[in-house]
């Protein structure tokens, strides 16, 4: 499942999220968040591999939410963890019926309320950290999203504390791995996961990637590939671009919820 190529393009940068971020201290117990698509799968396998280093000493919990999942692709999540020796622990929850009859934004509201019912179980777990599968395409079309859609300049954090659930972290340790590695992991090994599962677009499960519902994500990771066409270092500029704020040329910005203006210390 994981050999000498895989080792180094996702492995390796998996460990280094991991070690520049702090995302994992002796003493965690981190719930993985599964969806039953590829990036949180991997994601359970990275941090079996990373527990056997024992570099720190932490527990692992596998936790996936069924949010109302037809039988088919309950059946496919529960065959995959089988056949990749992940140890899950499933709870239900009506995520989908309560979204079901939403016509503005159900997208958004659905993945809050995912958040939330992770959050809860895995505080009810004993758990102090849950780690979400997002990746580095995830990171920089956030960025591009945010300035072109939100007219604003953030990023997707690496870690984060709960506002609503006290002394948990979300973390994000497949920060640094690209989206193509991780295609190239579940292709070689011939694996299919869940990608499109609610009811709105549940059709669209067995989909090819290039195939997906038109999305303002899907709008940007195409504009990202046509600026690389020119641009070779396009996507590590976006992504270093957060990590290079001149605070000196920004005309206005936000620090804890209060806005400040350079005509402040002008």
């Amino acid at each position: 499942m994981m050999n000498k190529k895989f080792h180094k393009l996702l492995f390796t940068p998996f460990a280094r999220a991991c070690k520049t971020y702090k995302l994992i201290e002796d003493g965690d117990r981190i719930a993985v968040c599964m969806s039953g698509g590829k990036d949180s799968t991997l994601m359970a396998k990275l941090f079996q591999e990373i527990k056997m280093h024992r570099q720190k000493e932490f527990d692992l919990t596998f936790l996936v939410m069924d949010p109302g999942y037809n039988r088919e692709n309950r059946a496919l999540i529960e065959s995959n963890a089988q056949k990749l020796d992940i140890p899950i622990t499933i709870f239900e929850s009506s995520i989908f019926d309560a979204v079901e009859t939403i016509d503005k934004s159900p997208c958004y509201l659905c993945a809050r309320m995912r958040r939330g019912y992770l959050y809860s179980k895995a505080k009810e777990l004993g758990c102090n950290k849950i780690a979400l599968g997002h990746h580095y395409d995830d990171v920089i079309e956030t960025i591009l999203m945010g300035m072109i859609h939100g007219a604003q300049i953030q990023t997707m954090m690496p870690k984060l504390h709960s506002t609503n659930f006290e002394g948990m972290e979300l973390i994000r340790p497949m920060y640094l791995i690209r989206e193509a590695d991780i295609c190239a992991w579940r292709d070689y090994n011939d694996l299919h996961f869940l990608r499109c599962a609610c009811r709105f677009t549940e059709n669209c499960a067995a989909c090819p990637e290039d195939e997906m519902t038109p999305s303002k994500r899907l709008e940007t990771k195409k504009l990202i590939a046509e600026l690389k066409k020119t641009n070779p270092y396009v996507e590590s500029n976006i992504f270093r671009s957060v990590e290079n704020v001149n605070v000196d040329t920004v005309i206005e910005y936000k620090k804890n919820g209060v806005r400040h203006n350079f005509l402040e210390d002008y």
